[in-house]
């Protein structure tokens, strides 16, 4: 039974009590710092000026980022993921798992789509009624399928997925980099306040209690960060860091890793000058990703080969295949061969 309207408008609320935490937490900051730091405690012109330069960069790239991250409406699956709709009636009249799995199939076959359930069949959304495109899954608070989706996430009330995942990393970048920031600073105020080399004013507490909560938000931050850039570097969500995406050959958590280089391109793009700006530079357009080659039996080996241009007897093979356009990269390949035969030449990808 669904929810009704009042219950859900009130789900909406309270998800929203994170995100105000958050901000509460950062304006109580900017106000120590700016005020109770900068303009009561630091008594030196030239110091007081060059922390608040640094101090206000750090703070006005973490709050971009932050609130780029949180209005970024999530990607969903374009209209060409769902049934036509002669093949939507017959999947809804069918009863048979196995006659729906075989419309899905015949539709599935003009898509870019190559990941499984664990059970090998078509990845199918029942609620958003579309074939789910490879790493695409549905999220149940934001009830609707993300592209690419990594995980939801509470602090920023929104899904973070294709549409926001390079926000969200630069998130956690410059709220550690305002940490850094705050703890270098104030460390040395704290110092004298805890020894009492400063009289006790009003702004001890806030020196004191500063320090301490960017000392601890910097610590927990740092490690997510870490290993959010750990999966940038294996091109992995978060999601498949846990289960491993399953071809039509079976599971392989390395699907879709391009080399370290590709991999950082996917998500920050190929412009450097873009890569620290909160704006939008991700490479393609999320239904479909750029996959390596896995095990495929000699027959099909030789087709993919002769499809690239390539004669079996050459034993050369552009080593990845975009899946959307047929589009080719040489970055990661991996080509074995038996008796002068090629048995590994086939493309893969993650849900």
């Amino acid at each position: 039974m669904a929810p009704s309207p009042a219950l859900r408008c009130c789900k909406r609320a309270l998800n929203w009590v994170p995100v105000l935490f958050i901000n509460l937490v950062v304006g109580w900051s900017y106000y120590a710092y700016v005020v109770e730091l900068c303009v009561y405690t630091i008594l030196n012109n030239a110091e007081r000026i060059s922390y608040l330069v640094v101090f206000h960069i750090a703070f006005a790239m973490f709050i971009w980022a932050y609130w780029k991250t949180i209005w970024s409406t999530p990607a969903s699956p374009s209209k060409a993921f769902g049934l036509p709709r002669q093949e939507k009636e017959l999947y809804e009249r069918e009863e048979r798992a196995e006659a729906q799995q075989e419309i899905l199939k015949k539709v599935a076959r003009s898509l870019p789509v190559y990941t499984r359930t664990a059970g090998g069949a078509i990845r199918y959304c029942n609620y958003c009624q579309v074939i789910k495109p490879d790493r695409c899954h549905h999220c149940s608070t934001c009830e609707m399928c993300v592209l690419k989706m990594d995980h939801h996430c509470p602090w920023v009330n929104n899904c973070v997925g294709f549409s926001n995942y390079k926000y969200f990393v630069l998130f956690l970048a410059y709220a550690s980099l305002y940490c850094a920031v705050i703890c270098a600073t104030v460390v040395r105020y704290f110092i004298k306040f805890w020894t009492k080399q400063l009289d006790d004013t009003h702004a001890k507490f806030h020196i004191l209690f500063l320090f301490f909560v960017a000392a601890l938000f910097f610590i927990s931050i740092v490690s997510l960060l870490t290993y959010h850039l750990w999966l940038v570097g294996k091109n992995r969500t978060t999601i498949e860091a846990f289960r491993a995406p399953v071809f039509t050959n079976g599971p392989d958590k390395n699907g879709f890793s391009l080399g370290f280089g590709r991999n950082v391109a996917e998500v920050f793009g190929d412009q450097a000058e873009y890569w620290m700006l909160p704006v939008f530079s991700s490479l393609g357009d999320g239904h479909s990703f750029v996959t390596r080659l896995v095990h495929l039996d000699p027959e099909q080996a030789n087709s993919v080969l002769q499809q690239n241009g390539k004669s079996p007897v050459d034993g050369e093979a552009n080593p990845c295949v975009l899946g959307n356009n047929g589009q080719h990269t040489e970055d990661d390949s991996k080509e074995k061969t038996d008796g002068g035969q090629i048995v590994s030449v086939t493309m893969e990808s993650e849900p």
